[in-house]
């Protein structure tokens, strides 16, 4: 194992080195210094992502401690390149914080999740953990960031960060460790911590690359390719058809965050895909033919982010006299055959212009039509060795030519930039939150936060990795390009978003959710209770279905089942349920605190009842004249919502055939609001003697309906917070439409 060469890293030489002594007084860098980092840290290549299946314990706490320290130390070198301590505290754009923030941010994240785990006791120090906990999230292009925050001097920041490595360096050394290491292990917010640098290395060295060039300065350790030549010609090579299986499980060998793991498969239709990523000089024919002019190229909201940026040419573009490209801490002259670096609008764009230049279907791949194109091209992931693309930091720290690295037919499948897709970021089948990063990726499930795939030339880590799922706006530059495809097939949409509102997703919880105080489901136990009186299979109705439970249980009795309630919005719940197989919401916990959830009709075995459901908008009061010749209706705390009960039982002697079931069950819950006293069936005083509400039902329902069961009390719970439960009982009755002599 590479690590095993045992050597220090520079940080723990600082008695000989006296790194940080130099980054706090940022004076000029010693010749000496600059020639140990070089041969320490550019003489051997990044640590790769730990395996945390394989190998002895004691190995693997080494390995952990190596990569922690090479990540530390990495993402701190990144901030030599700032010229003065001044520029710690511009913003480099306005829609960021300064990058202060982002030099405090991962060692705060590090203390945060460790007290979340109990790994550690008491804070280190409350004001930085409060101060550097949050960035800013760049959720829209015109949401300027106009707060002010007092920062702390950069020798505080800097202390805090010496104090932050100690401890952690020390927890590695000593927490208990067994292999695998998963969710629940120790390690786990260690890993986690680890890989959220190496995630803020990357996000870093944009800002950097965005500051203004006075404020940055060059290092060795942060050199640039220096090679450019004439861009290759691009053009579409063949993908043959085929299957994509995505999603890890519990037991993967390396750290990943919460959106790679659960289960996606997908039937990819043959598509063509470009050879190379678009290059500079490729994209420079869709800006000199006036691509940045033509409203037609762009959507809706790619015109609004144009005009309102004021945007021209790509953000890294710089015109001299002549084009030149923006680098880390320098502008070089223009390298024509290295990959643009662009946003989701801006490749959109480009590619309707290439289509329409072409006749050519043309758009950006999506995130199965690029795995597909991984699994054609032969890519592997990332090995204990020099990376075979640009990635890693194995190459240093830019782009390079479009054309360097072969995988398979095609160029850059992985590595260089990162290529955006038309895939808004989505969970797979069984995704779950890990709780001590429960806002990581829920929060981007809104359609529109966008996936890239392949990793740059400074993704490390788990960025590094096939598996790795990051999603940013469409408007977010990142050291992002991309590739084009050729397909008559329409991107397909896997975008299910997770209910906020609080009234739908309790009713969510009530229909979909875990059994609380060893109580079942309430629709589930509904329908079993009815079983003994229900033959054959026909049409069934079901009345305030709400977001759809009752409805598919009685799919697995009857041929054709309608699902009606008078709220447009448990029918649109219902509807995606049936179509997607699946639902997702978020349930209070306490306060402001949530669980996230999610319902999957496979695994409560319903999948095969949906497509015999039908859902649509209705008042109980006044059905549409359709709805006709059922067999069974049902009524699931209806009867007491209604204004005028009586003429809804009226109304189903209509709709149903002779001999047709009609269930009823209520908590008789009466509530003058919606029902007036003088139209309850009961729960009250008549002539002198209390009248309940089940009599009522008998009197009203006997000119067309027998009772054919013993009313019973079924029980069911419905979840407020973690602490707080409601626990009702209905009664149950089921009655037979009576058989009349023609």
């Amino acid at each position: 194992m590479r690590f095993v060469v045992v050597r220090r890293s520079f940080t723990e030489r600082a008695a000989t080195v006296k790194f940080f002594e130099v980054l706090v007084s940022m004076d000029s860098v010693a010749p000496k210094v600059n020639a140990f980092i070089q041969s320490e840290m550019n003489g051997d290549f990044f640590p790769r992502s730990v395996n945390l299946v394989k190998g002895p314990v004691d190995t693997k706490r080494k390995e952990i401690l190596y990569t922690f320290q090479e990540t530390f130390d990495r993402y701190e070198s990144l901030f030599t390149l700032l010229k003065d301590e001044q520029a710690f505290y511009e913003r480099p754009i306005a829609l960021r914080h300064p990058l202060i923030f982002y030099l405090g941010h991962t060692a705060v994240f590090f203390i945060n999740k460790l007290l979340l785990a109990k790994a550690i006791e008491k804070r280190i120090n409350p004001k930085f953990e409060s101060m550097f906990a949050v960035g800013v999230d760049e959720m829209s292009w015109d949401d300027l960031d106009e707060s002010h925050y007092d920062w702390p001097p950069l020798e505080e920041v800097m202390a805090y960060r010496r104090t932050v490595r100690k401890i952690v360096a020390n927890l590695i050394r000593s927490l208990p460790m067994s292999l695998p290491i998963d969710w629940d292990s120790a390690f786990w917010p260690i890993l986690m911590g680890i890989d959220h640098e190496r995630i803020h290395l990357e996000t870093s060295s944009v800002l950097l690359r965005q500051h203004q060039l006075s404020r940055v300065k060059k290092h060795t350790l942060w050199s640039s390719v220096p090679y450019s030549g004439s861009a290759p010609p691009n053009e579409l090579l063949p993908v043959s058809a085929g299957t994509v299986t995505l999603g890890i499980d519990n037991q993967a060998e390396y750290y990943a965050w919460d959106n790679e793991y659960g289960t996606h498969e997908a039937e990819v239709e043959s598509f063509e895909a470009s050879k190379y990523l678009v290059s500079n000089r490729e994209f420079f024919d869709f800006f000199k033919d006036n691509g940045y002019l033509t409203d037609k190229y762009w959507s809706e909201e790619g015109l609004q982010w144009r005009e309102f940026s004021n945007v021209s040419r790509p953000t890294f573009w710089v015109w001299r006299g002549e084009w030149h490209l923006r680098l880390l801490t320098e502008e070089v002259p223009m390298r024509w055959d290295w990959p643009v670096e662009v946003n989701f609008h801006e490749a959109k764009a480009f590619c309707v212009w290439k289509s329409e230049k072409t006749g050519s279907p043309i758009r950006l791949p999506t995130e199965d039509e690029w795995y597909r194109l991984v699994d054609e091209a032969g890519v592997m992931e990332l090995a204990d060795e020099r990376a075979k693309s640009n990635l890693h930091l194995d190459y240093g720290a830019s782009s390079c030519p479009v054309n360097w690295f072969q995988h398979g037919a095609w160029f850059d499948v992985v590595g260089n930039v990162w290529q955006w897709t038309e895939t808004a970021t989505y969970p797979f089948e069984g995704f779950k939150v890990h709780p001590l990063y429960d806002d990581f990726t829920t929060p981007t499930f809104d359609n529109q936060h966008i996936l890239m795939k392949g990793g740059s030339w400074i993704s490390t880590g788990n960025e590094a990795r096939l598996s790795s799922r990051y999603a940013f706006r469409a408007h977010f530059f990142q050291h992002a390009g991309f590739r084009y495809i050729a397909s008559n097939a329409s991107p397909k949409q896997q975008y299910v978003p997770y209910e906020q509102e609080n009234a739908i997703s309790k009713e969510l919880d009530f229909h979909y959710g875990p059994t609380y105080l060893g109580v079942s489901n309430f629709h589930q136990n509904v329908v079993e209770e009815m079983l003994p009186f229900v033959h054959g299979r026909g049409r069934a109705l079901d009345i305030g279905c709400s977001c759809g439970r009752s409805s598919f249980e009685l799919a697995r009795l009857f041929e054709t089942v309608e699902g009606v309630d008078f709220s447009a919005n448990y029918i649109q719940k219902a509807w995606q349920i049936a179509e997607t197989g699946q639902v997702r919401y978020v349930v209070p916990t306490e306060g402001d605190l949530v669980d996230y959830r999610e319902a999957n009709l496979n695994e409560l075995s319903l999948a095969e009842t949906a497509s015999r459901v039908h859902f649509s908008q209705s008042d109980a009061s006044n059905l549409r004249a359709s709805l006709v010749g059922f067999d069974l209706i049902l009524a699931l705390n209806v009867i007491d919502r209604l204004h005028d009960p009586v003429q809804f039982l009226t109304d189903m002697s209509t709709r149903l055939h002779e001999g047709g079931i009609l269930v009823i069950a209520s908590s008789y819950d009466w509530d003058q609001r919606l029902t007036p006293r003088k139209n309850w069936l009961g729960g009250f005083k008549k002539d002198g003697e209390s009248l309940t509400t089940f009599e009522g039902l008998k009197q009203k329902l006997q000119p067309w309906f027998e009772l054919i069961n013993q009313p019973q009390h079924i029980p069911f719970v419905r979840r407020e917070t973690q602490n707080r439960f409601e626990l009702v009982y209905c009664e149950l009755t089921i009655w037979k439409r009576r058989m009349f002599d023609s």
